[in-house]
């Protein structure tokens, strides 16, 4: 008889086995592990130093300390230590100045910049495996206070250019300038070296003097330099003579005094209409008289720049009203003057009409009584006496209004508006009235007047 075959359902074929397989793998994960390490340090010369080494592995029998990242090479071997009994085996690169704690620690004495590099600790556990750890030791030097130099300390203005450094020279250092205790501005007159150490100032001028300072700074220590100052020589600029008055009175003291910017102060003389200089800054003349009138210039000298700058000032010494008010020109003056004539005219020319108005009409109504036309002045044609009728003519004679007489030759003529319809007797009145009379500008009615005088 033939075996009862295994039923179907109880079978898994390969498919199926793949995928239980990988259905393991992802439920299921070693247990992690934490990786051995040792912690990188920033040193200064001269310190002691210890390595600290984190996520030692249990059961362990010794520590191995090599000098860079490889723990092949036995020449590369610092020390060895075996926990068991706790003693230390100085290996070819140990020093004497290393030692191995217990617990893996390593201990560097008194470190000197040549001590700089890649440290690896190597573990070795019981079973003979082992791990290790890798950590980087960085020896800088304790920074000094720097200073600053250069190569021209007494620059001249908009001539010399400048270099200052920053000293000393130090590995692994960086270098930042202040100037006024501010950052460098962004200039195309200075200039930075690669290392930002030396700091260069093209056409130097007196706003470049500082003060400058230096700072330099590492991972381990930091520095500052005292404040440098240039000394930038400069100038003299143009002379300002004070006080700013030119006109004074006889018997008054005259004192001048002269400044200019100048490094180092300038050397200044006084000379009196092209006298020859005095060499004073400040010029005293007590009781002056007109003959201290003229030209005052005042030299101001700088001999480190050898250059010179002169100021004139003239001053004039007079008893006139002008130098008791020196504020107001000679123009000034007598346009203020003639402003006050011309005032007094117009109001007096305004008095003079309005007393014209008020008198005329008195005046006129008696002159028209007093001077009556003759016969023969009736016996006129009517056609002279029209309305639109223009009586003209050239005349010498006088006549007087008021406070006014006039005699002279004149040319006058009167016309009378053609809607006024007078009578002829009327009109000839008023012809002999404007002949015979003053001149009027009041009358019972309104007629245009238009005179002009002209010599003959």
């Amino acid at each position: 008889m033939e075996s009862p075959s295994v039923p179907a359902h109880r079978r898994l074929v390969p498919w199926q086995e793949l995928l239980l397989a990988g259905s393991l793998l992802i439920f299921w994960s070693p247990p992690i592990t934490q990786q051995l390490t040792v912690v990188s340090i920033n040193a200064t010369v001269g310190e002691d130093v210890l390595f600290h080494a984190h996520n030692l592995p249990g059961d362990l029998v010794g520590y191995n300390w090599f000098k860079g990242e490889s723990t092949e090479n036995e020449n590369r071997s610092i020390a060895s230590y075996v926990i068991g009994n706790e003693s230390t085996i100085t290996g070819p690169a140990g020093s004497g100045r290393e030692t191995i704690y217990p617990n893996g620690s390593l201990l560097f004495q008194k470190v000197t910049q040549e001590d700089t590099g890649y440290y690896t600790l190597q573990v070795i556990k019981r079973n003979l495996r082992s791990e290790r750890g890798t950590g980087q030791l960085r020896v800088y030097q304790k920074l000094l206070t720097p200073n600053i130099t250069t190569n021209n300390s007494n620059p001249e203005e908009n001539k010399d250019p400048v270099v200052l450094t920053c000293e000393p020279w130090t590995q692994d250092t960086t270098y930042l300038w202040l100037i006024n205790n501010q950052s460098l501005p962004d200039s195309t007159r200075l200039q930075l070296s690669s290392d930002n150490r030396t700091l260069t100032l093209l056409h130097v001028t007196r706003n470049d003097m500082g003060p400058y300072v230096c700072k330099t700074r590492n991972p381990v220590s930091a520095g500052r330099s005292d404040p440098f100052t240039l000394n930038v020589l400069y100038g003299p600029d143009v002379p300002v003579i004070s006080p700013p008055d030119s006109h004074y009175p006889p018997g008054a003291n005259l004192k001048l005094s002269c400044h200019a910017a100048s490094n180092p102060p300038a050397q200044y003389s006084w000379s009196i209409n092209g006298s020859s200089p005095q060499p004073t800054q400040e010029l005293f003349i007590p009781n002056i008289t007109a003959n201290d009138s003229g030209s005052y210039t005042c030299l101001a000298h700088n001999p480190h720049t050898g250059l010179n700058r002169t100021a004139v000032k003239n001053i004039t010494v007079s008893d006139v009203s002008a130098s008791q008010h020196p504020g107001l020109s000679d123009g000034a003056i007598a346009g203020i003057v003639i402003g006050v004539l011309a005032g007094i005219a117009l109001i007096a020319a305004l008095v003079y009409f309005l007393y014209i108005r008020k008198t005329g009409g008195a005046s006129d109504q008696r002159d028209l009584t007093e001077h009556k036309p003759s016969a023969s002045n009736h016996s006129q044609g009517h056609s002279d006496n029209s309305p639109n009728k223009v009586s003209t003519g050239s005349f010498t004679g006088s006549f007087s209004h008021g406070h006014v007489s006039v005699s002279d030759g004149f040319f006058l003529k009167t016309q009378m508006p053609p809607s006024v319809g007078q009578t002829s007797s009327m009109q000839q009145q008023t012809k002999m009235y404007w002949l015979t009379t003053p001149i009027g500008l009041s009358h019972a009615r309104t007629w245009a007047l238009e005179l002009f005088l002209s010599c003959v």
